[in-house]
């Protein structure tokens, strides 16, 4: 066959290529799609991830069904979504966890967040707060400063786990105002937050969504938020830049991903579900009651942000030897 009769069937089968790819995102989705979250039934993430989940159906027309696969810092749902096929049918919740603190607390990973996904979109942000017992001594965080400066290392606070963004947050704030305190680090928020209510520790660092039930219930008190903004649940707590102690913000925060090499047009197409999801007003008014900051996004303002934070976070961890293993 001449060159030219060769080049000329290359982009017939290119534009073929090209037409059925187009044919089938637009298409797309013709069967339920699953998302895996990283957490258990009832936690913040699938709280977040349900309330999305079911607008989002509404507008691709057809079932997100939720897929649960808690354990291992959500390397075991993260290593599930790397490993699926790029169709757009599998979709991950990602934090700065799974996404940034992982890849600095563990040695190997099943999977390379960088390689392995593909941003889709941000949901939302749970800024961290400082709580301590209302019957404590500590009225206000600079109560609690006060305190670490005059007895360096004996004030304790518990957090829901090493490498956690709020065990970091609490590093971080540590750092900047040079003070000493004792890390006490549980599984899990439930049993930290028994053990403040009982005055085992002194303080605890939690995510706004987890805090409100004992805030509501008048439980524990809200000393500071690591935040630049007064938050919309909690008006009355000072943040982080307003009481002198650093321009400190933590957060943790949640988007969507797919595998790697999933078609344009169909990372597309979720986005845009994504972003009309997250403009409904009931969506929102959900996420602000259960305490979490709506932050919708596009594919690249969540790489923006991921590239923001990585080095910061990373080098955090590296510094202090923080390790998960």
């Amino acid at each position: 066959m001449p060159l030219i009769q060769h080049a000329r069937a290359w982009l017939c089968l290119a534009a073929l290529a090209f037409v059925s790819s187009m044919a089938s995102a637009q298409a797309f989705p013709q069967k339920p799609i699953r998302w895996i979250v990283g957490y258990p039934a009832g936690a913040a993430s699938d709280f977040v991830a349900r309330t999305v989940a079911d607008a989002m159906s509404h507008r691709l027309g057809q079932p997100v069904i939720i897929d649960n696969r808690p354990g291992s810092s959500g390397i075991i749902a993260a290593d599930l979504a790397a490993k699926s096929a790029p169709d757009g049918y599998t979709l991950a919740t990602a934090d700065n966890g799974i996404l940034i603190f992982n890849t600095a607390l563990f040695k190997k990973l099943p999977y390379d967040p960088a390689k392995d996904f593909t941003p889709i979109g941000l949901m939302v942000r749970l800024p961290m707060l400082i709580l301590s017992n209302p019957a404590s001594p500590y009225a206000s965080i600079q109560d609690v400063v006060e305190e670490m400066k005059k007895n360096p290392g004996q004030v304790s606070y518990a957090t829901p786990g090493i490498g956690s963004p709020h065990n970091l947050a609490m590093v971080m704030f540590k750092d900047q105002n040079k003070l000493a305190a004792e890390p006490v680090h549980y599984r899990g928020g439930a049993p930290m937050i028994q053990d403040v209510l009982g005055r085992h520790v002194d303080l605890m660092v939690l995510d706004v969504a987890s805090s409100m039930p004992t805030l509501n219930g008048q439980k524990v008190r809200a000393l500071v938020a690591f935040s630049k903004n007064r938050l919309a649940a909690l008006p009355d707590v000072p943040t982080t830049f307003e009481t002198g102690l650093g321009d400190l913000e933590a957060a943790a925060w949640q988007g969507i991903v797919v595998p790697t090499g999933t078609p344009e047009a169909v990372r597309t197409r979720l986005t845009e579900a994504l972003l009309a999801a997250m403009s409904d007003p009931g969506v929102r008014k959900k996420l602000a009651e259960y305490g979490a900051e709506a932050t919708p996004s596009t594919a690249a303002g969540m790489t923006q942000l991921w590239d923001k934070e990585k080095t910061y976070w990373v080098n955090l961890i590296k510094s202090h030897g923080i390790t998960a293993e």
